[in-house]
C-alpha cells in the first residue's frame, strides 16, 4: 500500500521518480516492502548477488567502495527519487559498490523477479531508467576529464558547486550542502589525499566561497564557486 505520507512529494530533478509519469510513479512506489533505515545502514554491499534493488525514499545514500589499502573509494552520492541495485539486478553480476544511508530515512526493497517482470510491461520506466544510467556514466566520465584538465581547488569547487544545486538547503549563511561528508569521503570523491583536500578547502575559503565546519560545507558565494570551478589556473 502507498504511503499517503509521499503524496505530493517534489522528486529531485533528475531521479527515477521525477522523471516517470503519475501513473508509472504510483506503481514503482506501490511495487516494494518498505523498510526504515538508520544512519550506517548497509543496504546493497559489494560482492554480494543482486537480489533486489532499492528505491530511496527519504535519506541520502553514499556509493562506495574498498580499495586494496582498506580505504572506501566514495564514488557518489544518491537522492530521494533514485533507484540503486539494479544493474546487479538486471545483469545477475555481483554488486559492484556499497550502499549506505547517510541519516534515517525510509526505503522500498524490491525483489528481483518483481522488479524484473514491472520493467518487461512498462517501456517508458525501463527507457528512464536507461537514460539515469546513461547519465551516471556521463557522470563518471565528466569527472575523469576533470581530472586530467583541472587543479584540485577548481575540481573540488565544481563538485561542491554540483553538490549545493543536487543537495543544498538555503540558510541565512548561504548554500549548506545537505549531506555531512568526512574529509576522507570528500577526498575520495575527487580523488585526492587528504592533505591535498585541506589546502584546496583552503583555498576556497580565503577568497570566501565556502565555509566549512564539522562534517558541515557552506556555499556562501554559488556564483562565485562555479566560476572559480572555471580556473585552471588555480593551483
Amino acid at each position: 500500500m502507498r504511503d499517503s505520507r509521499l503524496d505530493g512529494t517534489i522528486w529531485p530533478h533528475g531521479t527515477l521518480l521525477r522523471r516517470l509519469s503519475s501513473d508509472d510513479r504510483e506503481d514503482l512506489l506501490d511495487l516494494g516492502t518498505r523498510r526504515r533505515v538508520d544512519a550506517g545502514t548497509v543496504l546493497l554491499r559489494v560482492g554480494e548477488r543482486g537480489h533486489n534493488a532499492i528505491l530511496i525514499l527519504r535519506s541520502f545514500i553514499k556509493i562506495a567502495v574498498p580499495t586494496v589499502s582498506g580505504r572506501e573509494t566514495l564514488l557518489s552520492i544518491r537522492l530521494p527519487g533514485d533507484m540503486i541495485g539494479e544493474a546487479s539486478v538486471l545483469n545477475d553480476r555481483p554488486r559492484t559498490a556499497t550502499a549506505t544511508a547517510c541519516g534515517p530515512g525510509l526505503v522500498s526493497v524490491i525483489g528481483r523477479s518483481t522488479l524484473r517482470d514491472f520493467l518487461s510491461t512498462r517501456p517508458a520506466v525501463t527507457m528512464q531508467l536507461a537514460g539515469i544510467v546513461a547519465d551516471r556514466l556521463r557522470w563518471a566520465n565528466d569527472r575523469r576529464v576533470d581530472a586530467a584538465t583541472y587543479p584540485v581547488a577548481s575540481r573540488l569547487a565544481r563538485i561542491l558547486s554540483e553538490m549545493a544545486m543536487a543537495y543544498g538547503v538555503r540558510s541565512r549563511e548561504g548554500i549548506e550542502i545537505g549531506v555531512e561528508l568526512t574529509q576522507t569521503e570528500m577526498s575520495t570523491l575527487i580523488g585526492v589525499s587528504d592533505v591535498t583536500l585541506q589546502r584546496a578547502l583552503r583555498r576556497l575559503r580565503d577568497a570566501g566561497l565556502v565555509s566549512t565546519g564539522y562534517r558541515r560545507t557552506i556555499v556562501t558565494d554559488a556564483e562565485g564557486l562555479r566560476t572559480f570551478g572555471e580556473r585552471l589556473d588555480a593551483e
